[in-house]
């Protein structure tokens, strides 16, 4: 089965049945002892792409939001170390669309979707991302850089994943901030079917 460890932010590292190990815009926490064998970074902000926090395995590939999103229109899957990308919109006032993407992730039979930093997207309004089917669905709620709490439930909503977690829920001004950030009040607050609260250091089965 694989597992989810949740760094704090916007931060989380997958371990999945074959030992693969997924890091997603790496900055928060200290857990980063574990080779990384693929890294994903939604987007070039300082609090999304740390990504030599870690090391790297021997053939470990980085994924860029430019690989998936060349153009800055069309976006683009791939297939590495057994595990399908698939890049899809993320975009806000504070994060342009032609350099932001959210990825949806599958593996072991997994569905997962990152939704890097952004507010409601075309994706998810046309049915797009619901109509994959997802099983669990991480979101932005920090109300200033992202929507807030009430926004990510609307967005929770509408693309209709199984499990929906609150995530960088506190706002990062500094990139020596890395301490893992946590806000019960926000997380209370995001609301949605099969809601999964994740404090920094927590663990999930997938």
């Amino acid at each position: 089965m694989a597992t989810m460890l949740f760094q704090g932010h916007g931060s989380y590292r997958f371990t999945l049945d074959d030992s693969t190990v997924i890091y997603v815009d790496p900055f928060c926490g200290d857990e980063y002892e574990l080779e990384a064998d693929l890294v994903l970074v939604t987007h070039r902000h300082f609090d999304h792409d740390a990504v030599d926090k870690m090391p790297h395995a021997p053939g470990c590939e980085v994924i860029w939001p430019e690989d998936l999103h060349p153009t800055g229109e069309e976006y683009l899957s791939t297939t590495t170390h057994g595990v399908k990308v698939t890049a899809v919109q993320a975009y806000n006032k504070n994060h342009p669309s032609d350099e932001c993407v959210g990825y949806v992730l599958e593996f072991d039979g997994v569905k997962f979707y990152a939704a890097g930093d952004t507010d409601m997207t075309e994706d998810m309004k046309s049915g797009k991302l619901a109509a994959m089917h997802l099983d669990y669905a991480a979101f932005p709620c920090d109300g200033v850089y992202n929507m807030d709490a009430t926004g990510a439930s609307e967005c929770a909503k509408l693309v209709a994943a199984k499990h929906s977690i609150p995530v960088h829920e506190v706002p990062v001004d500094s990139a020596d901030d890395t301490a893992a950030t946590y806000d019960e009040t926000k997380l209370e607050a995001f609301q949605a079917e099969g809601r999964i609260i994740l404090i920094p250091g927590a663990e999930l089965h997938l």
